[in-house]
């Protein structure tokens, strides 16, 4: 294949000074993000009616699978690694703040603006069909879900020089410093049923776990033995919360009746991102020497160069698979969620949405590898910000209701023109 032999001409040019396993974990953990959505997301027949459903609302025995599929965190820290280095070559080669978060916008949004204007196209001509409202909010806000984390992971670019020059500072007191800041915002939710504060902690819980990415850079998470040390204080902190405090087993989406670690942000997802974070980086080195093998480290490289389009579009693939099988007759909605049988298709379900989404990914992914144009001017950071912020707060809208589900008519379309004038704010609409 043609795209594997530019991949691995990639892979042959790495300069050895490069970690792979940072690109090796980004890439892992997306994959599993993938896999997760695409198990929990259920759908079956009711006396008569395909009912969409959530795996973990009907089946909480399985929520315990979380703790393995939910790798945000692992993401965040890997981002953290990420913006470090690109910030250390932004200071070589002598570029301010705007320079730098023009690219580091560039690569985000771009891909993210294809699969926002697609939908909003989609719903449109859904609307002028005649198509149902409820279907097309369910469709759209289902395939948009994944822009959420763009918002949370855009807003840590826009702080990103800030958090390093506060680790740079300060060292692990700023990651105590912010998970502190986290722990008192879920006192006063819990203790207190003051909730309002608890939005906060998309801020501090994943800048404080993105702050432990710059620990890695800078080599400072220790042997092998503290690492270990490191988990299994994770993981019993994890137990204990979940065990004797009052937050749910789930770390994913809200099966708990009005309680979730993700809705907003709890301490748990700290505890959790210790907990795996320390078994993997136990692993770097021989990890390392693994992903000196070609062939491997080509495959990562591949799924590298599409990764932002595999996350945003896998969940869209989904959609338009299960709506031929729907249209079709309905084939394979007639096996009850969660039973032996269902389990067993499971694995011939994700083989066939991987293969579904590969095309899609190899026609889509050029859009984020494609370099800004070095002849566009360079807006202000000021101006990239307010940019930003606009951006990130029409597409967790669109994520929270999709298109036409806001409790104000308009809401939808509103929300997305906020996502294009941020871009175009940004400067991200030039040629």
């Amino acid at each position: 294949m043609k795209i594997w032999s530019i991949a691995s001409d990639m892979a042959s040019r790495t300069p050895p000074e490069r970690n792979r396993y940072v690109d090796f974990l980004r890439a892992l953990s997306i994959i599993f993000v993938v896999i997760g959505h695409w198990l929990i997301a259920t759908a079956w027949y009711v006396d008569g009616q395909l009912t969409p459903g959530h795996l973990l609302k009907s089946h909480p025995q399985t929520q315990w699978l979380t703790w393995l599929f939910q790798v945000m965190p692992i993401f965040f820290i890997v981002g953290g690694y990420s913006n470090a280095v690109s910030l250390e070559s932004a200071k070589r080669k002598g570029q301010g703040y705007a320079d730098w978060l023009a690219a580091r916008l560039h690569r985000l949004v771009t891909p993210l603006l294809a699969l926002i204007v697609t939908w909003a196209g989609v719903a449109g001509v859904m609307k002028l069909m005649g198509v149902t409202k409820g279907v097309i909010v369910y469709t759209s806000q289902a395939a948009l879900i994944p822009t959420w984390f763009l918002s949370i992971y855009i807003t840590l670019a826009l702080l990103a020089p800030l958090a390093y020059g506060f680790w740079r500072r300060y060292g692990f007191l700023s990651f105590w410093a912010l998970a502190a800041v986290a722990v008192i915002v879920d006192v006063l939710f819990f203790a207190a049923d003051i909730r309002w504060p608890g939005w906060t902690n998309y801020v501090w819980v994943w800048l404080a776990v993105h702050q432990l990415g710059f620990a890695w850079r800078d080599g400072r998470m220790g042997s092998i033995t503290k690492l270990l040390v490191y988990s299994a204080l994770g993981f019993g902190a994890l137990y204990s919360l979940v065990r004797w405090g009052p937050y749910p087993l789930a770390m994913v989406g809200s099966p708990d009746e009005g309680l979730s670690n993700t809705l907003p942000p709890k301490i748990t997802l700290l505890a959790l991102g210790m907990f795996q974070f320390g078994l993997l980086l136990a692993l770097e080195g021989p990890m390392r020497k693994a992903l000196s093998n070609l062939r491997l480290w080509t495959a990562t490289v591949l799924i590298n160069s599409m990764i932002m389009t595999v996350y945003l579009w896998h969940i869209t693939i989904m959609v338009i698979f299960g709506s031929v099988l729907y249209l079709s007759g309905g084939f394979g909605f007639h096996i009850e969620p969660g039973t032996t049988d269902w389990w067993l298709t499971r694995p011939v379900w994700i083989g066939v949405l991987i293969l579904l989404l590969i095309p899609a990914a190899l026609a889509l992914s050029p859009l984020e590898r494609r370099s800004r144009n070095p002849d566009s001017p360079v807006p202000s950071g000021a101006r990239q910000v307010i940019g930003a912020i606009m951006t990130c707060v029409g597409i967790a809208l669109l994520a929270m209701w999709g298109f036409g589900g806001a409790p104000i008519a308009g809401f939808g379309v509103g929300a997305f023109v906020l996502v294009v004038a941020g871009a175009a704010t940004s400067g991200l609409l030039t040629k």
